[in-house]
């Protein structure tokens, strides 16, 4: 395949995005986050493989800034602990991994995001049922095969396809997006010391 061609495929990926994820849908899932880090609860992230460097990238940006100067928000990624990850999937099991550590760090007004390309990671979906019983709000990114989270979590966000790559790469953009709005619609308590 060759360059031009491959950009044009990750050119219809990015369309098909944009006519299938509603800015009402992104609106609310970021609101509910401002909303969560102005109360001075914690957004947890969570994915596997391609998703746990987009959780870390998300909460490196988050932690640290995205466009403006400001304090730091309270963003936690659950894959970045290699102890608990690998003790925790010694003794217990790697399906309980994430959901372990919503336990540890969440509680009533938290916020979860999952990420996973298949919609079907089963230590991701244990992780949003955890986040659940805790009174969490929950968010996912997923590709066309996450449809049936819809009814799982509060605010899906679906790349339409069904190629790993592309769905990774449009994640990078909403993701992006996500960061910057936060950081425009956060209120002076949450961005300033």
């Amino acid at each position: 395949m060759r360059l031009r061609d491959y950009l044009q495929e990750s050119i219809v990926a990015l369309e098909s995005a944009r006519d299938a994820i509603g800015q009402d849908v992104m609106d609310g899932a970021i609101d509910t986050i401002v909303t969560a880090l102005a109360k001075g609860r914690a957004l947890l992230v969570c994915g596997n493989g391609g998703s746990a460097s987009d959780a870390m990238h998300i909460t490196g940006e988050l932690v640290g800034r995205f466009l403006k100067e400001r304090r730091a928000l309270k963003a936690i990624c659950l894959s970045d602990n290699p102890v608990v990850l690998t003790a925790w999937s010694n003794d217990y099991s790697y399906e309980t991994v994430f959901a372990r550590q919503v336990e540890a760090y969440g509680e009533k007004g938290a916020v979860l995001l999952g990420i996973s390309t298949s919609g079907t990671s089963k230590n991701v979906l244990l992780a949003f049922e955890a986040a659940a019983k805790l009174g969490m709000k929950t968010i996912a990114l997923t590709g066309e095969g996450g449809a049936h989270l819809d009814s799982q979590v509060d605010y899906l966000l679906a790349v339409p396809s069904g190629s790993t790559p592309f769905i990774q790469q449009v994640h990078i953009c909403l993701y992006h997006y996500l960061c910057g709005e936060i950081e425009k619609r956060a209120n002076g308590s949450v961005l300033h010391s």
